[in-house]
């Protein structure tokens, strides 16, 4: 089996087997921030000198965080300190905050409050929970993800080749239960944008897309790329179409 077919099956073995109820990062997050953020909740989780908040300590930190004068750091320790609190209090107040947090902490709020809300989930229903983050984040239960494809052999598309494309992709992947939010066909490449169930067999999905189009002429390679972390810079797609030139 090719490396990218066995992490295509691990993929989609690791929520096929897994028991409790997903909870998806809809919102679009840098992996980085996300990192630094759990890092730094387990940290004060840890901490010697951790306590759970009062409801009166809740009401104290929030109304500091929304005075507007607390630095970044600041703002990232309070916000931090509400969502590890593990209150029905702290989520309402980090709810509205993040409706309308400052774009520096924008971010942080969010991964606060949805920390908070798997926590409060698992107390409440004694159900197992699961957090699921990407860099592109997700949408009603789909993933969100970029797809890559290239003109078979770098020809250009024809113009009835790019209208098989528009017409199809969009067509199938409805059919598959999957959401098209993007479709963009340069001279040599397609960019997609997708929203994608959970279970889906991503591989077989993709592949049958391009066997689909290739039906009217074989114009799409069977050399893709695709990732829920970012969509590609042009630079990044221009080597992708150079690399797939050379084999």
């Amino acid at each position: 089996m090719r490396r990218e077919d066995e992490a295509f099956r691990m993929f989609r073995e690791s929520f096929n087997n897994a028991d409790g109820r997903f909870h998806l990062l809809e919102h679009r997050v840098p992996v980085e921030i996300q990192k630094e953020y759990f890092t730094y909740s387990e940290r004060m989780r840890r901490s010697k000198s951790f306590a759970p908040l009062s409801d009166a300590q809740t009401e104290v930190l929030y109304a500091q965080l929304q005075t507007g004068e607390a630095s970044v750091a600041e703002k990232k320790y309070m916000l931090t300190s509400l969502a590890v609190s593990c209150s029905v209090k702290a989520f309402r107040m980090l709810k509205e905050y993040a409706g309308q947090s400052e774009p520096d902490v924008a971010d942080w709020a969010c991964l606060a409050l949805a920390e908070l809300r798997i926590a409060l989930e698992t107390e409440l229903s004694g159900e197992k929970q699961m957090f699921i983050s990407t860099g592109l984040g997700g949408k009603d239960g789909k993933m969100r993800f970029y797809v890559l494809f290239l003109a078979e052999k770098n020809v250009p598309f024809k113009d009835y080749q790019r209208r098989v494309i528009e017409q199809e992709f969009p067509y199938m992947l409805a059919q598959a239960g999957c959401e098209t939010e993007s479709l963009t066909v340069g001279s040599q490449y397609v960019e997609l944008l997708s929203l994608i169930p959970f279970r889906t067999d991503i591989k077989s999905l993709l592949e049958g897309l391009i066997a689909e189009c290739n039906q009217y002429g074989n114009f799409l390679s069977y050399r893709f790329t695709i990732n829920n972390i970012k969509e590609l810079t042009q630079e990044e797609i221009n080597e992708a179409v150079r690399e797939n030139g050379d084999d």
